[in-house]
C-alpha cells in the first residue's frame, strides 16, 4: 500500500482543501485582493501630482493685454489668480497658499519700442517655488527679446531634440508594488496564521500520521497559495491595463513574465510565514512579528514611493530585502520590456532568498 502512496497527490488534495478555504475566508480575500484593488483604483485616480504648479496673483489694474503679460501666463506651470483682492492675495501669500504677486506696468509708455516693469512680491513661505517663477519670468523675456531683436549678438545657441518614448504613468509604479503587498501579505499572514492554526487543532499531527512527508505538505500549501494569488494578479493587472492604461510593453509574454516571477516571490514570503508559525509558540504573538518583518518592507521597498527618495545608508538596507528585488523585478518587466533572464540582479536576489527561506523552513516545520 505505502509503495502505491502518492506525495503529489496528496499535496494537490491538501492545496485544494486549502484553496476552498481561502475563498470562504474574508480575511483572505480582503487583504489579498480586496486592499490592493483599492489602492490601484485610488492611485490611478490620482491626478498627476509630479507637474508643478505655481500660483501667481494678479493684482488689480495689472496691464494684461500686452506681450509679456501673454507669454508668462501662457506657461503651463503659472496658474494666474485673477479673481481674488489685494488682501485675498497678501493672506494667501503669508499663508503658503500662493507663490508670489505680479504687477505688470509700462514704463515707457511713450517710447516707440514698449518697455515694462515686473514686480513680484513674495514670502519665506513661498521660497521653494519662487526661484522657479523667476527662472520661467527670466526665460519668457529671453524668449521675447529674441523675437524683436533677432540681431542681437549671442554667447550660444541651444538646439533640441525630442526623441520618441513611452509614457511612464502613475500606475506604471503603483501596480506593480500593489502585486507586492498582496503576496507579501498573503505570504507572510495567510501562511503563518494558517499553519499554526493547523498545528493547535492537532491537523497537522494527524497528517504526521499518513506517509506524506513535510516537504509536500508544505509544497501543497505553496500550491493552493499560488492558484488564489494568481486570482488576484490577473484582477489587479486587468483592472490596471484596461481601466488606467497599465504599461504591458510585450502583451501577453510580459503578463506570463510578470506570472512567473510572481511565483518565485511567493515563495519567499510564504516561506517567511512558514518561519513564523514554526518559531512562534503563542498565536497572539505571530501578528506582531509578522508586522515587525512585513512593516519596514513595505515602507522601505518602492511600494509608494522611490527608494531614491530615502538616504544613502539607508538605500543600501533597502536594496537587499525580499520585496526590493520582486517590486523593482515587476516594474523592469512590465514596463522596460525586460526578460526574466535579462535582469540577473533581481533574479538572483529573489533565488538566494528563496533558497535560505526554504531551508529554514523545513528545518522548523513543527507537526505538533
Amino acid at each position: 500500500m505505502l509503495g502505491d502512496y502518492s506525495q503529489m497527490k496528496a499535496a494537490f488534495a491538501i492545496a485544494k482543501a486549502s484553496l476552498l478555504a481561502m475563498l470562504r475566508s474574508p480575511t483572505s480575500v480582503v487583504f489579498s485582493i480586496l486592499f490592493p484593488v483599492i489602492f490601484i483604483v485610488v492611485f490611478g485616480s490620482m491626478v498627476d501630482n509630479s507637474q508643478v504648479n505655481i500660483k501667481v496673483g494678479i493684482t488689480p489694474g495689472c496691464d494684461t493685454t500686452n506681450i509679456v503679460y501673454k507669454v508668462i501666463s501662457s506657461v503651463k506651470i503659472i496658474k494666474p489668480q485673477t479673481n481674488m483682492t489685494m488682501n485675498e492675495m497678501m493672506d494667501a501669500l503669508q499663508k503658503g497658499q500662493m507663490t508670489a504677486i505680479l504687477n505688470l506696468t509700462n514704463d515707457a509708455p511713450f517710447s516707440p519700442l514698449p518697455h515694462y516693469r515686473i514686480d513680484l512680491t513674495t514670502s519665506n513661505s513661498a521660497a521653494n517655488k519662487f526661484n522657479l517663477l523667476q527662472t520661467v519670468i527670466d526665460e519668457a523675456i529671453k524668449n521675447i527679446n529674441e523675437k524683436m531683436f533677432p540681431k542681437n549678438p549671442s554667447a550660444a545657441k541651444v538646439t533640441v531634440t525630442t526623441i520618441p518614448g513611452r509614457v511612464y504613468r502613475q500606475i506604471d509604479f503603483i501596480l506593480p508594488g500593489q502585486l507586492g503587498f498582496s503576496l507579501l501579505m498573503a505570504g507572510v499572514f495567510g501562511s503563518s496564521f494558517l499553519l499554526f492554526s493547523l498545528r493547535q487543532s492537532l491537523v497537522l499531527k494527524r497528517f504526521f500520521a499518513t506517509p506524506i512527508s513535510r516537504t509536500y505538505l508544505i509544497v501543497g500549501e505553496l500550491l493552493s497559495r499560488l492558484f488564489f494569488q494568481v486570482i488576484g494578479f490577473c484582477i489587479m493587472v486587468a483592472l490596471g491595463y484596461f481601466a488606467f492604461q497599465f504599461t504591458l510593453i510585450n502583451g501577453m509574454l510580459t503578463f506570463l513574465e510578470m506570472l512567473l516571477f510572481s511565483v518565485i516571490g511567493l515563495i519567499v514570503f510564504m516561506g517567511i510565514g512558514f518561519i513564523i508559525s514554526g518559531l512562534i509558540q503563542n498565536e497572539s504573538s505571530i501578528a506582531p512579528v509578522a508586522n515587525t518583518i512585513t512593516l519596514p518592507q513595505i515602507l522601505l521597498c518602492g511600494l509608494f514611493f522611490p527608494i531614491d527618495s530615502y538616504p544613502h545608508w539607508l538605500q543600501a538596507f533597502c536594496n537587499l530585502l525580499p520585496l526590493t528585488f520582486f517590486v523593482d523585478g515587476l516594474r523592469k518587466i512590465a514596463f522596460e520590456g525586460i526578460h526574466i533572464w535579462q535582469m540577473p540582479v533581481q533574479m538572483a536576489g529573489l533565488i538566494c532568498w528563496a533558497i535560505i527561506v526554504s531551508f529554514v523552513t523545513v528545518k522548523v516545520f513543527k507537526w505538533e
